[in-house]
Parts: C-alpha cells; structure tokens; sequence
C-alpha cells in the first residue's frame, strides 16, 4: 500500500480504492472480511489470510503463494471473499 501512497491509511480508504481501481484486496486484517460492511460482490475479491500474529514473512508469502497456485480459485474470486488458512480456503459466497 505504500507504494500507492496508502500505507497506514484506513481500512475504508483501502476498500475504496481498491472499489474504484477495479482491485482485489490481500490483507491479514479481518475488518475486511465483514461482509456487512465490505460486501464481497463489490470487489474484484478479497483475501483474508489467516495466520498467527507472530507469523513471519516466510510463512505468509508461502500460504499467499499456495493459494496463488490454485488457478480455478484465482479466475472466481472475483466478487467472493476468501479466508485462507494452512489448511483450508473458505469462500463466501461459496464456490459451486
């Protein structure tokens, strides 16, 4: 987020940015995964990694990249939120 002058900014003004520039969003913050307030259908997805808060970057980039593997999830995720753990990926609305 920094990158796009966005670090440290709310997360609203993430989900609207991302809203606006037709954008997934990939965060560890689940605020982002209420649907009441960030429906999933306004979004080109939202990922939320689930994770301990002393996990280190190693570990986030390997569940980010094992769920990047899964191309079938990737081409649906538009409009869906997901919730990725070491275990398993929740999709809401669900995958059919």
């Amino acid at each position: 987020m920094r990158d796009i002058g966005l670090g440290g900014a709310a997360d609203s003004d993430i989900a609207r940015h991302a809203r606006e520039h037709g954008l997934a969003v990939v965060t560890r913050d689940f605020v982002l995964a209420d649907i009441r307030n960030y429906p999933p259908a306004d979004y080109r997805g939202l990922v939320v990694l689930e994770l301990p808060d002393d996990a280190v970057a190693t570990e986030i980039i390997a569940l980010l990249g094992s769920f990047l593997r899964h191309e079938e999830w990737i081409a649906r995720l538009s409009g869906r939120l997901a919730v990725v753990d070491p275990h398993r990926v929740r999709f809401r609305p669900p995958l059919s």
